[in-house]
Order: C-alpha cells, then sequence, then structure tokens
C-alpha cells in the first residue's frame, strides 16, 4: 500500500500540470480577454469616467485612436489605452513566456494577483474558502446520514407501503430546482414574507465579534440553516436510491441465501456481509460529491443567499475574464480532487481488505 500511495503522490504534480496546460491552451484560443472586458466597459462608460480610466493607466488621451487591432471593442479606443492594458494584464509577453512564468509561480504556490482586485489569489481564496467549506461539509455529511440509512430501510422494506412513500417523496425533492427550494425558505423563513427565524445574507452577523462563544455558535448555525438544508433536499435522492439499489442487488446474492439458511441473524448479515459489499460504489462516490458540494454545487446557493464562496469567485472571474483567479481557483480545485480521490482508494481498501491496490497494478 506504501508503494501505491507513493505513485498516487507522485502522479498528482504531473496531472495538475495537464489540466493547468490544457485549460491555458483553452483561454489562448477562446475569444474575449480581459483587454476586451475592459475596453467594453470602457466604451460604455461617459466622458469623466473614460478620463478617469485613463488618467489611471497613465494614457496619453492626445494620441492617435486604434483604427485596426486584434480586439473588438478597440475600435474609438485610443491606442495608448489598449497597450498599456496589455502591459498591465501581461499580455505585451509572448505566450510561452506567460505559461513559463505561471508553472514556475504554481511550483512555488504563488497564484499572483486578481486583475480587478487589489488582492492576491491566496488571499482571495482564504476569505471564500469557509463559505465553501462549510456549505460543502455540512451538506456531505447530513446528506449521507440522511441517505445512507434511508437506503438501506427501504432495500429491506423493498415494495412495502414505506418504500413507495418514501420514493414518493425522493422524486418530489429532486425533482424541484435549488433555486426554487432556497426562495421558498428566503420567503417563508427569512423575512421574505412570513418569519424571520433565519439570517438572510452572509455567514456570520455583523456584530460577530462582540458575541459570546455560545452566541457566535448559536449565529453561524442560524446563518447556515437554511443554506445547507436547500442543497440537503436537492441532493440526497441520488445517494438515497444508489445505496438502495447497491444493498438490494447484495441482499439478492447467494452468500446471503445461505446465510440465511445457516440461521444466521439478518442483522448480521446486513451490516457484517452486505453492508461492506454494498458500501464500495457508494464510497466511490465520496469525492466528486463532496468536490461538487464545495464549488460547482453551491454556486446558486451562495448567490441566493449572498455567500461569498469560492463558487461564486470562481464564476465571477470567468465573467470578467480574471485569468489569475480562474487558474488559481482551477489548481485548488484539480488538488483537493485528487487527494480526495486518494483518500477514497485507501477507505476502500479499508472497507473491504480484499482490495489490493498493488497487485492490480502489478
Amino acid at each position: 500500500m506504501r508503494r501505491y500511495i507513493l505513485k498516487r503522490l507522485l502522479l498528482i504534480p504531473l496531472t495538475l500540470w495537464g489540466i493547468i496546460t490544457i485549460n491555458f491552451a483553452i483561454i489562448q484560443l477562446a475569444p474575449g480577454g480581459p483587454v476586451d472586458y475592459v475596453l467594453a466597459q470602457y466604451r460604455g462608460m461617459n466622458t469623466d469616467a473614460k478620463s478617469q480610466i485613463t488618467g489611471t493607466a497613465e494614457v496619453n488621451t492626445a494620441s492617435s485612436e486604434s483604427s485596426s487591432s486584434k480586439y473588438v471593442g478597440a475600435q474609438g479606443v485610443p491606442e495608448d489605452l489598449i497597450k498599456a492594458l496589455e502591459e498591465q494584464f501581461g499580455f505585451d509577453e509572448p505566450w510561452y513566456y506567460r505559461y513559463g512564468k505561471m508553472i514556475k509561480d504554481y511550483l512555488c504556490f504563488d497564484f499572483g494577483k486578481s486583475y480587478y482586485r487589489d488582492k492576491s489569489i491566496t488571499e482571495l481564496i482564504k476569505e471564500r474558502l469557509p463559505v465553501s467549506i462549510s456549505l460543502g461539509l455540512w451538506s456531505t455529511l447530513i446528506i449521507y446520514l440522511i441517505a445512507i440509512p434511508l437506503g438501506i430501510r427501504k432495500a429491506q422494506k423493498d415494495g412495502s407501503k414505506f418504500d413507495m412513500v418514501t420514493s414518493f417523496m425522493i422524486v418530489v425533492g429532486s425533482a424541484m430546482p435549488v433555486f426554487l427550494l432556497a426562495v421558498f425558505f428566503i420567503v417563508f423563513f427569512a423575512g421574505g414574507v412570513y418569519w424571520q427565524w433565519f439570517p438572510l445574507r452572509g455567514l456570520i452577523s455583523d456584530n460577530w465579534d462582540t458575541l459570546s462563544l455560545g452566541g457566535k455558535i448559536l449565529d453561524y448555525f442560524r446563518h447556515i440553516t437554511l443554506p445547507v438544508l436547500t442543497i440537503v433536499i436537492g441532493g440526497f435522492a441520488g445517494l438515497t436510491m444508489l445505496t438502495k439499489n447497491s444493498f438490494l442487488d447484495e441482499i439478492n446474492k447467494q452468500y446471503v441465501l445461505t446465510a440465511r439458511a445457516k440461521g444466521v441473524p439478518e442483522n448480521k448479515i446486513l451490516y457484517g456481509h452486505v453492508f461492506r459489499n454494498a458500501m464500495l460504489i457508494i464510497i466511490a462516490g465520496f469525492p466528486s460529491l463532496l468536490i461538487k458540494m464545495l464549488f460547482t454545487g453551491s454556486l446558486l446557493i451562495e448567490v441566493i443567499f449572498s455567500l461569498n464562496g469560492l463558487g461564486l469567485l470562481g464564476y465571477e472571474a470567468i465573467t470578467t475574464r480574471d485569468y489569475p483567479v480562474v487558474f488559481g481557483t482551477l489548481y485548488i480545485f484539480g488538488l483537493l480532487g485528487l487527494i480526495l480521490k486518494l483518500i477514497s482508494d485507501l477507505t476502500y481498501s479499508l472497507v473491504d481488505p480484499r482490495i489490493n491496490f498493488e497487485s492490480s497494478q502489478s
């Protein structure tokens, strides 16, 4: 197992290099960019705002305006402004120089600074990470605590009234859009129309520093309850049905029938034999579920509940062509995903000692 872990750890830098390289190439071929984005903002501004931008960029507005340029929005824009923007964003250098510098900096975990925020990428990630971790960990934990026992119970009671009622509830919960659930909770429980039991914005209150330890804990859970509840209702259906089908598949196998014929107690069969085999497929999906909850899956929730997490940070960076933030968050997402995948494989071997990754690779 040590040999296998070492191989996987050595593959992580190579995999990250491939991810960054592919996305860097896509970015170079994709239309638009930070210069185009700023030029579009420039063309839509009034005269005073334009002069403020050109003054900040130390541009000679009296210079000739560009008549031909590789940027779509360059018509009628001072050529000196375009050159200043290219220098500001680093596009005055060839692509191979920018690529080499990025790889060198990333080896030292130096992700650079945001184009539009006066902060480093590390600072931005540190600010947003607590929100994403709170949403992701609590949602994933509660989903597993609900879905696995419910799925096992449904497998035991397959075809019964309990199975049909819970299946109907699961279908309704999974069919309802997440944003609609969020709006429903806001209207009824966050002061929208009826009760104001929970806060609407942020992860903590403005008076957080003045609260006692117990008050801080209560305030935190009051803020996180509705977002987490929304994610859980929209996300536990798939894992519940996966657990049920996995247990049904194992329950109907010959070794279970043999154990029952020998008079082995049902609970011992279920949790001593069936559980380990049935949980393998569920454990395999844990990294992807956690990554989804941490980043991509909570994007709408972060927007609706005004939570500044990593998902929202990445989305804003894509829309504004803030490439350092895009690549920085992508690097972090990829690194966490690879580590979680390794943890998942190790959990495989703990649940079922028959699995030996080293022998399977030899």
